[in-house]
């Protein structure tokens, strides 16, 4: 075996390795600490606070028996977790801190590698960011989806239901009362969201990128097969620091590539251009939009999941799982890159059959031929916006109309529902001062409501605009990242209502019909739309002053590249 890392605090007789090994002991085994056992650090995103990542501590207690049984000495180490419906202003906000002060964590302390907990949309993003930044040997254990709740005899989709019981409450075909009963029986049990939302899609990423045992995305949290793979991810991560098998060993560009291919073929959450994005800067890979657009081209959506189709992720995993699902398109992964166990992830694709051929669609007959997420360009957005064409309407996916523009959330909650409003079915309702730093933090506000007087028409669909993001268990047609954001000073800021707005989305273009000397003349006037108060002391003002704009991965620009794992001082 290599020199482990946690020799450099453990190994010797002077007094910092006595300092060291003495307060450690504790009820230790007396040759845990003498140089031949790993020692893993388990990092747990457990919080009763972050709801859908509460069951994780048995989930640990899983992965030590795994660890201990391989000859590892396993530790709990509690990390930053985020509640993605829990923490206000919004959780992106928080993304890169906990990732930051994961990173300093895995890097100050005696670990040789890491079994990283996550579960709610934020956590996996987070973990990974921050193992890609300090290399140590790695794998992720996926919290799992909760089982389907039911409304009335009928399945609800958490979050996705809540946007469509919500609109039908202010359109008046549901009573108020309905819609509260049913938040009874949107949360069945431990779990994230059960649908193919941003939670369901990281852990789908994680194990396209490698980062997990093969099989694992989308085992349901309440499935005991889930403590079974903990516990063999306990087991394996000993065995990756035996052969010094790194994030930077999985995570290659082609790896990358292959979880834009698997996030394009399950219908998955826009929020993992972002992540995905920001991973890679972590790693010191070259990824960019363009590389979404163009691996996630012609890649069938076979997964008939909601927001984009049906059903839910147990339905998935009674159908075969992750593994059948892409098994079917395994022809356009890269076969290069390896997972956690050494092995091709293409490899992992084979013999597994569809039980269920109306959750995982045939190849031949998906649920949309060619719905990777787009990348749109233009003169109101020069460095690019997103859509996701499984989740939206197709007639709107090439649409002209006016602009009807909101300068805040805040304007927007304020004037949406007046009867006074001049909007139509055809309008494009336009949000800014949302993105990373005008809200601070880029809240999932992109699916805004439609107007009251346009549902009560039985409108349910509207193109709508921003520099947000939008939450993964939502749908529409809905634009959004778009980069620079108004509070950057990109065109968003200066677009107004009535502009005449082009969404083509066959050919990649987001434009308003303003000629470049009026657009000129625009940004020459200060424009209150885009003013917005910065931040002046905390987090929030570290944030804002160095985070970087969506198209980028919106990380702080001070964490780009890898940091490494060396530790080069010593106090005691």
């Amino acid at each position: 075996m290599n020199q482990l890392r946690s020799g450099e605090w453990y190994e010797g007789g002077d007094r910092n390795a006595y300092i060291h090994r003495a307060w450690m002991r504790r009820g230790l085994p007396e040759d845990a600490l003498d140089g031949s056992k790993p020692q893993i650090a388990i990092a747990n995103t457990a919080s009763d606070l972050t709801p859908c990542n509460m069951h994780l501590n048995e989930v640990a207690d899983s992965v030590k028996h795994g660890v201990w049984a391989a000859g590892g000495v396993p530790y709990n180490l509690p990390v930053v977790s985020l509640g993605e419906t829990q923490v206000k202003p919004t959780a992106m906000l928080w993304r890169n801190m906990a990732a930051m002060a994961m990173e300093e964590m895995f890097r100050a302390n005696p670990i040789d590698g890491l079994v990283l907990l996550g579960g709610c949309d934020k956590t996996i993003p987070a973990l990974l960011m921050a193992a890609a930044s300090v290399d140590i040997p790695a794998v992720v254990v996926p919290g799992g989806p909760m089982l389907t709740g039911h409304f009335r005899g009928e399945a609800l989709g958490c979050g996705t239901d809540v946007w469509r019981l919500s609109e039908e409450a202010r359109a008046g075909t549901i009573s108020k009362a309905q819609f509260l009963q049913s938040e009874q029986s949107m949360i069945r049990g431990k779990g994230h969201c059960n649908t193919m939302g941003t939670a369901s899609t990281m852990a789908v990423v994680a194990e396209a990128l490698g980062m997990t045992i093969p099989g694992f995305a989308g085992t349901p949290a309440a499935d005991a097969r889930l403590l079974s793979l903990s516990h063999d991810s306990g087991r394996l991560i000993v065995d990756m620091v035996a052969a010094q098998r790194r994030p930077s060993d999985v995570m290659t560009k082609e790896a990358f590539l292959n979880a834009i291919i698997a996030v394009a073929a399950v219908g998955g959450s826009t929020n993992s251009v972002v992540h995905l994005l920001a991973i890679a800067g972590r790693l010191g890979l070259d990824l960019t939009l363009e590389d979404f657009d163009a691996a996630g081209a012609g890649v069938p959506v076979m997964a008939n999941l909601q927001p984009s189709g049906m059903f839910l992720m147990d339905d998935l995993y009674r159908a075969g799982g992750l593994l059948a699902l892409l098994t079917q398109v395994k022809d356009l992964f890269h076969p290069a890159p390896i997972t956690v166990t050494g092995k091709p992830f293409v490899d992992s694709l084979g013999e597994h059959p569809v039980y269920d051929d109306t959750v995982i669609l045939p190849r031949e007959a998906p649920l949309m031929e060619d719905a990777g997420i787009a990348v749109l360009r233009g003169n109101l957005a020069p460095r690019g916006a997103i859509v996701k064409p499984s989740a939206a309407t197709p007639e709107l996916l090439q649409h002209v109309g006016p602009a009807v523009v909101f300068d805040s959330i805040e304007d927007m909650r304020a004037r949406i529902d007046d009867p006074d409003l001049e909007v139509t079915a055809d309008s494009v309702l336009v949000l800014r001062g949302c993105g990373p730093r005008g809200y601070p933090g880029m809240p999932e506000v992109g699916n805004m409501p439609l107007p009251r007087k346009l549902l009560e028409q039985g409108v349910r669909d509207m193109v709508r605009i921003s520099d947000a993001r939008m939450s993964g268990t939502a749908y529409g047609t809905v634009i959004l990242h778009v980069a620079p954001e108004a509070a950057a000073g990109g065109p968003l800021a200066f677009i107004r209502t009535g502009d005449i707005v082009t969404v083509d989305v066959e050919n990649r273009v987001l434009s308003f019909d303003v000629s470049d000397e009026e657009l000129r003349a625009r940004t020459q006037t200060p424009a209150s739309e885009a003013a917005y108060a910065a931040p002046q002391r905390g987090w929030a003002k570290l944030y804002v002053d160095h985070v970087m704009q969506a198209d980028t991965g919106a990380d702080l620009d001070f964490l780009v590249g890898s940091s490494g794992d060396r530790v080069s001082r010593e106090s005691h």
